[in-house]
Order: C-alpha cells, then sequence, then structure tokens
C-alpha cells in the first residue's frame, strides 16, 4: 500500500467558502473522504497550515518516509524559496498541484519555487488536480 500525504497551504482550510467560483463550493474535507473511498489501495494522511515554517516542518517529517506528497502550497508556490528548498533536500516525490489555472491568473501567480524540484505540476483542473497527482504515484 502507497503511503501519501497531502499538503495544503494558506487559506485552502477556506474551501467552500472561499471564491467558490473560482475554488467550488465543496470543502476539502469532504472532498478528502471521497477521495479515500475511491483509492483504497492507498493510504492518504491530509496536513493544512496556514503557516510557511509549518509547512516546511511537515515536509521535513514525511519527506524520508512517505512514498509520495501531493502540494499546493497555496501563494507560498509564488513566494517561499524556503518550501522549494525543502522539497529539494527531501528524498519522496512531490507533486505541485493548484485547483485553479495559475497562468490565467495575476502575473505573480506565474512563478513558482516549487515547480523545479517537483516531480510534476498539475493546474487547472480543480479538486480533479489532487486526484490526477495521486494517479502519479
Amino acid at each position: 500500500m502507497k503511503k501519501l500525504i497531502i499538503i495544503n497551504g494558506p487559506n485552502l482550510n477556506l474551501l467552500g467558502k472561499r471564491e467558490p467560483n473560482i475554488y467550488g463550493s465543496l470543502t476539502f474535507t469532504e472532498f478528502l473522504d471521497e477521495i479515500k473511498g475511491k483509492y483504497p489501495d492507498m493510504s492518504i494522511d491530509y496536513y493544512q497550515s496556514n503557516i510557511e515554517g509549518e509547512l516546511i516542518d511537515k515536509l521535513h517529517e514525511v519527506g524520508f518516509s512517505y512514498d509520495g506528497i501531493v502540494l499546493n502550497a497555496g501563494a507560498y508556490t509564488h513566494t517561499s524559496i524556503g518550501i522549494g528548498d525543502a522539497i529539494k533536500g527531501i528524498e519522496s516525490p512531490v507533486v505541485e498541484v493548484h485547483i485553479s489555472n495559475t497562468f490565467g491568473r495575476e502575473e505573480f501567480r506565474h512563478q513558482s519555487y516549487i515547480s523545479p524540484n517537483a516531480k510534476g505540476v498539475i493546474l487547472g483542473f480543480g479538486l480533479q488536480s489532487y486526484e490526477l497527482a495521486l494517479e502519479s504515484f
């Protein structure tokens, strides 16, 4: 059984409430229950934090023992050299995901400090971006 973790960054705890026209109306907890049911052959853990250092600490904690990490670092994608360096320093492969197509949004969202160190990047497919990332493992 593959051991995977989904790590979400800032403001993703507001899914279902925040800008439903971009992010949809489903909470992440509801979505997580659905995907755990779809992938019974995977052990899927979940972590969310709005704090950059806590995300880095979690990557360090799981980055040598998990088969894969699905990471949506939210706005930290575009600002955090530290998260990018944390991914470079761990062994577990990381797939960067985004619910929206970041290239169709503000120009500052076109830069990612995660992408150069990620196994791959999936964006713009709504919550299905997470499922596509899981499929990659």
